[in-house]
């Protein structure tokens, strides 16, 4: 082909320069111009419809159809009105997905329900009439969510050979199955440590923080290896790992501290090519995996340096830095997302802390999710991963009586399912924003709300509108010059679909 073009150019030069200029142009040459112009094509919605979807406090709209609204013509929007404006014309982040962690808290509550019950559960989260969960997160041995701690070694087998993950098939791995079984397309499976084996700790403890001793540097860079090819042998695949669940939290239950450079050089020394040798370079290494307080000092020290940098795929961050009160420090999100554009943002925690049975049906929990939601993936997220799918009646099990809330409980003296509307505010969200979507300019009017766009795979679109105000409120939804007039809630949620 090119000695075809080279050939016409020496031919008619003329006519060749005019094709350039024309390009040019008209914008057909350049990939940027060819897609912007098929997306102004695509998104004449005159005439179209737009199914709407509602979840409110006052009500009893969960996830709820509301109707369809049709597209029209509408003139420049008045100065007191109240708008969402969406631009599919430019475009962000891919999408990779949104889901929740089956932890072995949330393996052995399920366990302990009757058979109907377990299979509701996974068809709630994973079925194509539930929220349709596509990213599940994991552990490397023991968390505080689980019922003690344990290894997949024997206490001071620095070379491994003790190691098995037997516990792991007892109730986790099956449950895994069973969430992989139910959704229709692959789940993205990632996991993360809480600590190192206690021999491999300054501290030689488990629990209460330390660091990872540097003569253990290789041994435990193994481990990840050993993990992955145990869990895929088992018939789970693993998208990646995060290197260090909460690396600067000093935690009763099992916690590890790493400082930046530390994580670095443990990333660049050890881990990214151990994981090379062992056949595995192609596993997602996830740095951080903390709050997003500190995120940028961590991205700043490991993305500055070429050498750890190639083995990242990306920063991961929780939600807890809000101890102190005050906003979420989203704005970080945008610093990193400018200063690092090569590399992912992923959610990979929150929950709400400090459970209490009488707040099942709190709505704040369930407003925090969505104001974090739309805020992380406004600011360049590319999937998003809550705690565990399901706790008891107690928030648990936990075995340092560190109790939360999910966004499904149990009731195991009743083999009951609790739904809060966290699961559903979730839902509005991850049952209509698929893999591979990429998120598109949006923005709103007026503070009460809050919006975020997808762009399907399939050419739907997604709007989520938030309404974080105590009054129900009109709104139009304009794309260029065509909008539709909705109106949502009170603390109400809405997904529109067109």
């Amino acid at each position: 082909m090119l000695i075809q073009l080279k050939r016409f150019n020496m031919k008619y030069p003329k006519l060749w320069a005019a094709l350039l200029l024309c390009s040019a142009v008209i914008g057909c040459q350049p990939k940027e111009n060819k897609s912007t112009l098929n997306a102004a094509i695509k998104f004449k919605v005159a005439g179209k419809t737009a199914k709407v979807y509602t979840t409110a406090q006052k009500s009893d709209q969960r996830l709820a159809f509301e109707g369809e609204q049709t597209f029209n013509t509408e003139p420049q929007p008045l100065e007191a009105s109240v708008n969402i404006f969406v631009n599919p014309q430019k475009q962000f982040q891919e999408f990779i997905g949104i889901g929740g962690a089956i932890t072995d808290a949330s393996a052995e509550v399920l366990a302990k329900l009757p058979e109907d019950k377990q299979q509701e559960l996974l068809n709630a989260y994973y079925s194509e009439d539930g929220i349709r969960y596509s990213l599940l997160r994991t552990t490397i041995h023991s968390c505080d969510f689980s019922s003690n701690s344990y290894t997949y070694i024997q206490e001071g087998d620095k070379e491994l050979k003790t190691f098995s993950i037997e516990k792991d098939k007892q109730l986790r791995l099956p449950t895994i199955k069973r969430a992989m079984a139910t959704a229709k397309e692959p789940l993205m499976i990632y996991a993360s440590p809480w600590s190192p084996p206690a021999f491999m700790k300054d501290n030689k403890n488990m629990l209460q923080g330390g660091h990872l001793l540097p003569e253990y540097y290789d041994s435990w860079a193994k481990y990840y290896a050993k993990f992955i090819k145990a869990y895929e042998a088992e018939g789970i695949p693993l998208w990646g790992i995060t290197i260090q669940n909460e690396p600067m939290a000093v935690q009763r239950w099992e916690s590890c501290i790493y400082t930046a450079e530390q994580e670095r050089d443990f990333l660049k020394n050890h881990l990214g090519p151990v994981l090379e040798n062992e056949g595995l370079g192609d596993k997602n290494i996830v740095v951080w995996d903390h709050n997003r307080d500190l995120i940028n000092q961590r991205a700043n020290t490991i993305f500055e340096d070429p050498e750890a940098a190639k083995y990242a795929w990306g920063t991961g961050f929780h939600w807890y830095e809000n101890w102190a009160g005050g906003e979420p420090m989203w704005g970080n999100l945008t610093n990193l997302s400018e200063s690092f554009p090569d590399k992912k943002l992923l959610f990979t925690e929150g929950c709400n802390e400090a459970f209490d049975p009488q707040k099942y049906q709190f709505w704040g929990n369930a407003e925090r999710y969505g104001k974090s939601m739309i805020n992380d993936f406004n600011r360049g997220t590319a999937g998003w991963t809550d705690w565990n799918i399901l706790l008891d009646e107690n928030g648990g099990p936990n075995h340092v009586g560190n109790f939360c809330f999910a966004p499904v409980h149990a009731d195991t003296k009743k083999g009951s399912l609790i739904f809060t509307p966290s699961y559903y505010y979730i839902g509005h969200f991850s049952k209509f924003i698929r893999p591979g979507a990429k998120r598109i300019s949006t923005v709103s009017s007026r503070s009460h709300l809050l919006s975020t766009s997808f762009l399907n795979k399939d050419d739907q679109m997604v709007t989520v509108v938030m309404n974080q105000s105590d009054m129900d409120i009109d709104y139009h939804l304009y794309i260029e010059n065509q909008a539709i007039d909705l109106s949502i809630p009170a603390h109400g949620i809405q997904s529109v679909i067109y």
